[in-house]
């Protein structure tokens, strides 16, 4: 699905969530090539002329989350969590509404029991959102597996986050990088840190990994990590009823957008 097409979608749900229309929802999908540009993205990060990135078919957006400069596209599975965190008990059940800060967290440890289950040692790193292979050095306990971990040479970036709150409800959320092409993340500065790789499942375990079986292990594990029922849709209409066809809002307006609403933004 074309990014234009996701945010649309996205939207319109957030929106029905809002109302209380629908509930908690999770929208996953596979882009076609695009750079996105977070509240806090640096133009300098985008490493290509607009001239070199249309020769290789990669659309560039902004859009409101929080973060820098990410890269999204075939082989990748993206999460839009739209959820009400009112409601969702923090860390101890001491607060009825999820703070912004564990919400990210818990993002985290689905994506890390998902790299679990496919045997990939995965780490977060102080100070940085996101999820990264785990070098033998700094490997440590993380539960059972289903396959014995493997292990990286060097911490890499194999799944990133970036999420939007706006009155308690969420939007934007994850990209894990399953069979991605790595070679386009060459076009950017991935979230603004030169200093780390990228990394993919696929490169990690050197065999193509089913985009629907990560889809079904994030689904899982995010079940267990929210503690909620999760109940696969086959399509929008199904959770709809009506369609989802809103217009596209640009740049401009998607950071005027929630002027007056309580916002976030990681």
């Amino acid at each position: 699905m074309d990014y234009a097409t996701g945010i649309r979608v996205q939207q319109r749900l957030v929106d029905l969530r809002k109302e209380g229309s629908i509930g908690d929802v999770l929208l996953l999908l596979e882009h076609n090539p695009v750079i996105t540009l977070g509240r806090n993205a640096k133009r300098d990060n985008v490493l290509v002329s607009a001239e070199e990135l249309a020769k290789r078919g990669v659309e560039v957006f902004e859009c409101d989350r929080g973060g820098d400069v990410t890269f999204h596209g075939p082989g990748q599975l993206v999460g839009y969590p739209i959820f009400d965190l009112r409601g969702m008990n923090s860390f101890g059940g001491k607060r009825k509404t999820l703070g912004p800060v564990e919400y990210v967290r818990r993002l985290e440890d689905v994506l890390i029991g998902t790299c679990i289950h496919f045997g990939i040692a995965t780490q977060r790193i102080s100070g940085l959102t996101g999820v990264w292979t785990a070098p033998e050095s700094t490997q440590t306990e993380q539960g059972s597996t289903l396959r014995s971990p493997r292990v990286s040479a060097e911490a890499g970036k194999i799944a990133a986050l970036g999420v939007h709150i706006s009155r308690a409800v969420t939007s934007h959320g994850f990209a894990l990088n399953v069979n991605t092409e790595l070679d386009y993340f060459d076009l950017i500065i991935p979230c603004g840190i030169s200093s780390r790789p990228v990394t993919s499942m696929k490169r990690e375990l050197d065999y193509e990994v089913s985009l629907e079986e990560v889809a079904h292990s994030v689904s899982r594990n995010l079940g267990v990590v929210f503690n909620s029922q999760v109940l696969w849709l086959q399509d929008l209409e199904s959770l709809l009823k009506t369609s989802v066809g809103v217009p596209m809002k640009p740049p401009a307006e998607l950071r005027q957008m929630h002027k007056e609403e309580d916002t976030f933004w990681v």
